[in-house]
């Protein structure tokens, strides 16, 4: 029983990272029709920034994550701006631009850090430990500020007129033009949101998973799923698959080992869509 119980609060942590991708991975999407795959590559790069700050240059962790979020933030909205606004109606060309952003990406953390995965410890250790369960404490601060973060996002889009401005470039496009809204403002802050959003979760996750080049190609994949099984262009499927994903995750990595666990995942998601071919809130396709 208690073993139940501490894989299912790491299963909700690790609901909450993968709902933090997966807003930003959406919102891009459902605000742009962009498919971003550098996604996954701001995530890294969240993580390599927070660990040049902490590591190298000694600044707090808490604030290395946040300049890890505000420096994935910059860059994104200078991507946009620069790179995908031109190309924005063209999905094909925005694919091969985000795609050759995060080769790009990967290759200079690469050829800057090396191959060998960076010590990169979070700063608590330790477990919380209680009624014959334990927790560590990585986790649940992940979980919180997680749970912080994803609640502030939802505010921002819904209870604000910047978020109630992107869901109605989100809606309709000429609509929302026609109402005074201008994309070439919106997709850069939009972008930008996203963007940080992933560097932020890097910034947070990486220390206690790995921060290596490459990791950020498991991101992108998972994210990618958890964003069609929710619906692409929905916040609250993305949401609430992320939290699926995350609890059965870990329940079948611990019950049934890595690979059978990982099966278990893609068979479940598969199901999921045979039932619900366009994903648990796939009537809000397009829409955030």
């Amino acid at each position: 029983m208690e073993s139940f119980v501490s894989t299912g609060v790491i299963g909700l942590s690790l609901g909450t990272q993968y709902a933090l991708l997966s807003l930003g991975f959406t919102l891009i999407f459902g605000i742009l029709g962009v498919i971003n795959f550098s996604h996954g590559g701001f995530y890294v790069l969240g993580g390599y920034v927070a660990y040049s700050f902490s590591h190298l240059a000694g600044v707090p962790f808490a604030i290395a994550v946040l300049l890890a979020a505000l420096a994935c933030a910059v860059l994104g909205y200078f991507v946009e701006l620069l790179l995908v606004e031109r190309h924005v109606n063209d999905h094909l060309t925005t694919m091969m631009i985000t795609l050759g952003l995060y080769l790009i990406m990967t290759t200079g953390t690469l050829v800057v850090f090396g191959p060998e995965p960076a010590e990169f410890p979070f700063p608590v250790s330790g477990s919380f430990r209680a009624g014959g369960f334990f927790v560590p404490y990585s986790n649940l601060i992940v979980l919180g500020v997680c749970m912080l973060v994803i609640a502030v996002v939802y505010l921002l889009m819904y209870k604000t007129r910047f978020g109630i401005a992107l869901r109605a470039m989100a809606d309709d496009r000429e609509v929302a033009i026609a109402q005074g809204l201008r994309p070439a403002q919106m997709f850069p802050m939009a972008f930008a949101l996203a963007t940080g959003l992933a560097g932020l979760t890097g910034a947070l996750v990486t220390p206690i998973l790995a921060l290596e080049p490459h990791v950020g190609e498991s991101v992108l994949a998972k994210s990618f799923m958890v964003v069609i099984l929710g619906g692409l262009g929905s916040i609250g499927g993305a949401t609430i698959a992320a939290f699926i994903v995350g609890i059965v995750e870990a329940y079948s990595s611990v019950y049934l080992g890595g690979s059978k666990g990982a099966l278990t995942l893609f068979i479940l998601v598969l199901a999921i869509l045979v039932v619900r071919p366009n994903g648990l809130m796939g009537s809000e396709a397009r829409k955030a």
